[in-house]
């Protein structure tokens, strides 16, 4: 046990080769190795991942492979304040943004709450054209709007911004058709099919667990709700199985549509509540969204419902 003890520290904390263990001892190298096989089988020497931040990499790693994420985060935090969370959440994305984006990729960035503490933890990016996918809601509870955030994004990374004035929801498809032929509208929208990563918001169709949800008028909502609809990915309505639905009142958004969403080859969304179990495995089923940055509880709460 010793003569192990002594090799393992030699290799595991010495950063010793096991040719050079091997000379010192006078032992083969067959022999360091199955010590140290040994020395790891026993528990003389436990080896623990650690990280600096306060992700949980074991929870990340079992929700990227049970959804068969591209990408997924998990931020180790009891926090159950949701702009307390938006801002770990925001930060943790932030971060794995920087990480992910090169010049070639072009970003594409649709409004939420959480998205828009993101951005404001966006320190440096590369040098990308930056998109916006959706109109601005308006509301009296929302600081900051879609061409805010993408305009903020572009002057971090120094990319151009292709942006555009509409709202998110307008009152009928008419008005929504006119709004997309304007020139800085189509102009924008026709950037959506060059947008390699993107960045979404994801509600859950109920009140106040998606903002589109709060911004459109009752009968909209209850004829949603009826198709079917549990979750909101910026302007795109998914139903249970993850299947996007069409309507008179999805005609009404000016947003990026399922078909442009899904030719992107990355698309991240950062929920956050216990309330969107539902909305993120529909928005996961739909393989709209392939990369999640959330907290702990929302998902082992995600992982116990899939093995229910």
């Amino acid at each position: 046990m010793v003569l192990t003890a002594s090799i393992a520290r030699r290799y595991y904390v010495d950063g010793r080769s096991k040719v050079e263990i091997a000379d010192e001892f006078r032992l083969s190298r067959f022999k360091v190795a199955r010590l140290l096989d040994q020395a790891r089988s026993s528990g003389l020497v436990r080896i623990e991942i650690s990280h600096p931040g306060n992700v949980d990499l074991d929870l990340s790693a079992r929700l990227q492979e049970t959804f068969g994420l591209r990408r997924a985060i998990v931020v180790d935090t009891p926090e159950d304040d949701p702009a307390a969370l938006r801002l770990q959440l925001g930060k943790a994305a932030a971060d794995l943004l920087t990480e992910i984006v090169t010049a070639d990729d072009v970003l594409g960035l649709a409004w939420a709450r959480a998205v828009t503490a993101m951005t404001d933890q966006l320190t440096s990016l590369a040098t990308v054209p930056v998109v916006q996918l959706t109109g601005a809601l308006t509301r009296p509870d929302v600081e900051a709007n879609s061409v805010e955030l993408v305009r903020h994004t572009a002057r971090l990374s120094g990319g151009p911004a292709y942006l555009f004035y509409a709202p998110l929801v307008v009152p009928d498809a008419t008005t929504a058709r006119a709004l997309r032929q304007q020139p800085e509208v189509a102009d924008a929208i026709s950037h959506f099919d060059v947008v390699t990563k993107a960045v979404v918001g994801l509600g859950s169709w109920a009140a106040g667990q998606s903002t589109l949800y709060d911004a459109m008028d009752e009968t909209a909502c209850e004829q949603l709700r009826k198709r079917g609809v549990v979750a909101d990915i910026s302007g795109v309505f998914v139903d249970a199985n993850g299947v996007p639905v069409q309507s008179k009142v999805t005609d009404r958004v000016i947003a990026i549509n399922a078909e442009q969403m899904n030719a992107i080859d990355e698309v991240i969304a950062i929920p956050y509540g216990l309330a969107k179990v539902d909305a993120v495995r529909a928005a996961v089923r739909s393989g709209l969204v392939n990369g999640l940055v959330t907290h702990s509880p929302l998902a082992r709460a995600l992982l116990d419902a899939h093995n229910e």
